[in-house]
């Protein structure tokens, strides 16, 4: 039987292309790519099953297993995040890093006054010799862990400062060695700060005005989501008293996958062929390769991820007319025509493309940012009765 066209397959189930789209990115319905490489067709057994089903809401797929727990760190509600009550955007905007951390591991915010600490290392040759910032980033996790006396400390600020340091200290200087000041809106230009830190390992140049300030805001948006799969690793360790180093390794190891903390480089890679050819043949390659569009779409967010609107909004501040920064509007436009809205992955590759950083520095960033959610996870963990994560299995003949 001859396939359908977008048009006539739309119009069957009646409703719009971006509509067909989404159903297709939801799992909903499959696609194929048609000889001119761009276009997409439908099979019409598909499609009639589900006009006769009616408009489905969600995937017919479960896209994820049911593990609820309690928590007093961060809720989803009403399309916005909120650290211990506070709305994630308006921190990202008006605090630094440091504060909404401490937010975290105390409940209260604690004013920076003076940087964290830096954490002397020496140097790891296998790192050194060229590996993923990644690797730099789980060795400095490492080696603060065997040099810390304290490493069972109650004191989750203790650690944690601790660890981002080694952290930020491990990933080599990308530009001048200068670290720039953070300027957010009331206070003075903060000096030494983690954004001001990592901006000097990740950007070969000067920030403009406003650049700091959007890395900031990128970390403070990934600092916690909830029980993300890397946050559930880091409880199930922390519920065998794992030491908080030890539970952040589990997390590390989580992180590391191509659809959690290294999403944002798929969505540079999909940026790069854009520039190459055009966004719409982009989209279509990166679908047909990973079975979504990287960088767009969320469970948790019907009508877009929160945090990428903030974040895409101080971009265009501190790139106002930038030429990348419009190639990343083009992309989130040919995106919307298939009716897939932006998601904080394709916002911190955003951030990435306009200030020339390498494709992993997104990765690293997101990395930086969730050891905050991770150790207060951890240390709410502590409180809670040992071992109380043992899923039970259905076993089924092979």
């Amino acid at each position: 039987m001859e396939q359908m066209t977008v048009a006539q397959a739309a119009r069957r189930l009646g409703v719009k292309p971006p509509t067909l789209y989404a159903y297709v990115s939801r799992g909903v319905l499959r696609s194929h790519r048609a000889a001119d490489g761009r276009s997409s067709l439908f099979d019409p057994g598909d499609i009639e099953a589900l006009a006769r089903r009616g408009r489905p809401r969600r995937s017919s797929r479960r896209a994820a297993l049911d593990i609820v727990i309690e928590t007093s760190l961060t809720t989803i509600e009403r399309e916005q995040v909120r650290y211990r009550g506070h709305e994630s955007g308006r921190l990202a905007r008006t605090r630094p890093f440091e504060e909404v951390a401490g937010l975290l591991w105390s409940g209260g915010f604690a004013p920076f006054d003076e940087p964290w600490p830096e954490v002397p290392l020496g140097d790891a040759p296998a790192v050194t010799a060229g590996g993923r910032m990644s690797d730099r980033l789980a060795w400095a996790v490492h080696a603060a862990a065997v040099t810390d006396p304290h490493r069972r400390s109650d004191d989750a600020a203790v650690i944690g400062r601790r660890m981002v340091s080694a952290m930020v200290g491990a990933l080599p200087i990308a530009g001048d060695g200068r670290t720039p000041r953070l300027h957010l809106p009331d206070r003075a230009p903060l000096r030494s700060t983690v954004a001001g830190r990592l901006w000097a390992r990740l950007a070969p140049g000067r920030p403009p005005a406003g650049g700091v300030t959007a890395l900031n805001a990128a970390l403070v948006l990934l600092a916690d989501h909830e029980l993300a799969a890397s946050t559930l690793a880091v409880r199930v360790a922390a519920s065998t008293r794992a030491d908080p180093y030890a539970a952040v390794t589990a997390g590390l190891a989580t992180i590391s996958g191509p659809y959690h903390g290294a999403a944002s480089r798929l969505v540079r890679r999909v940026l790069d062929r854009a520039q190459a050819t055009s966004s719409d043949v982009a989209l279509a390659e990166a679908y047909e390769r990973n079975g979504l569009y990287p960088g767009f779409g969320h469970t948790l967010y019907e009508r877009g991820d929160p945090r990428a609107r903030v974040l895409l909004d101080l971009l265009h501040e501190a790139w106002p007319g930038n030429r990348r920064m419009a190639q990343v509007d083009a992309l989130i436009t040919a995106a919307r025509r298939r009716g897939e809205l932006p998601n904080v992955d394709l916002a911190l590759a955003a951030l990435g493309h306009v200030a020339g950083m390498a494709p992993d520095a997104g990765e690293a960033v997101f990395t930086v940012a969730r050891t905050a959610g991770w150790l207060a996870h951890a240390y709410e963990e502590y409180d809670e009765p040992v071992l109380r994560f043992r899923p039970r299995a259905q076993y089924r003949e092979p």
